[in-house]
Parts: C-alpha cells; sequence; structure tokens
C-alpha cells in the first residue's frame, strides 16, 4: 500500500512528534502517531484547507512524499465529533493491534486518512519517504487565456 504525505522539509521524518505536541483530529496531545493520505491529491488538499488564501509568502519548502507498507489498515468509524474521533483514535493506538489504521477523510470522503502507530512493532520496517519538491503555486496557477 502506497501512503501519501506533504510536509515541510523540516518535518519530513516520521517520528510521529507533531501529533505529540499538539494532538491530532484522530489523536490527544501526547501520543505519537503519524498521519498519511490514501491519494496524493488528498494530502495536497488537507493541507492547502490550512493555508491562508493568499499563497504569497507562504513557506517554499514542501515535500510531496510516499511509502510503500505491505500492510492493510485497521478501518476506524467515522464520526463528526472531535471529542469521539480522539477516544476512537486513542483507544487504537493503546491497543497496538495493527500498524495501520484508516478513516474516512472528511476534505475528500471518497480517500482515507491513514494512521501509522510509530509504537508498533511493525514500524521498524517501514521505508523512509521518498520525496519530490512541491510548489503550491505551480499547481494551483491558471493558464493564460489565449
Amino acid at each position: 500500500m502506497r501512503l501519501w504525505r506533504l510536509t515541510r522539509a523540516p518535518f519530513v521524518a516520521l517520528d510521529g512528534t507533531g501529533p505529540e505536541r499538539h494532538g491530532a483530529r484522530w489523536t490527544s496531545p501526547g501520543r505519537k502517531m503519524i498521519n498519511f493520505a490514501s491519494e496524493p491529491g488528498l494530502a495536497v488538499l488537507v493541507v492547502l484547507r490550512y493555508l491562508p488564501r493568499d499563497l504569497s509568502g507562504i513557506d517554499q519548502d514542501y515535500l510531496l512524499g510516499w511509502t510503500e507498507v505491505d500492510h492493510e489498515p485497521e478501518r476506524l468509524p467515522f464520526v463528526e465529533d472531535q471529542t469521539e474521533k480522539r477516544r476512537i483514535g486513542d483507544e487504537w493506538l493503546d491497543a497496538g493491534r495493527s500498524l495501520l489504521a484508516a478513516a474516512q477523510s472528511a476534505v475528500l470522503p471518497e480517500a482515507d486518512i491513514i494512521m501509522m502507530n510509530p509504537a508498533h512493532p511493525d514500524f521498524a520496517s517501514v521505508p523512509p519517504l521518498t520525496t519530490r519538491p512541491f510548489r503550491f503555486e505551480d499547481c494551483l496557477h491558471l493558464p493564460e487565456n489565449p
């Protein structure tokens, strides 16, 4: 399974420290977890959602990355309530049943957010991200009318 991630260069390591410090949609602060998308477009859309509408002045060090794993994710139920999402995600991490969990994306319901548990024993076999530079200006630039 190919997993996608759009991140800034300083945060390319698969270590789960961002959600540990700040929490994530599906986990509480203090818990390491790594977020991915099932599709590259979803990875871009999730980040774009949090950027200012005027893209001038945004960071220019974004990288689109992917890794491959031979694991199928455990399916988590989609719920709207943020407290319930974190309860479900925290329970999944605590149980340690699987390396991956998938939940329907709130941004693009046809795709999934894939969460990775860095405390799972199979995490040691996960390859680092393969990356390429990514610029929002390149993909959002409208061609001039002829």
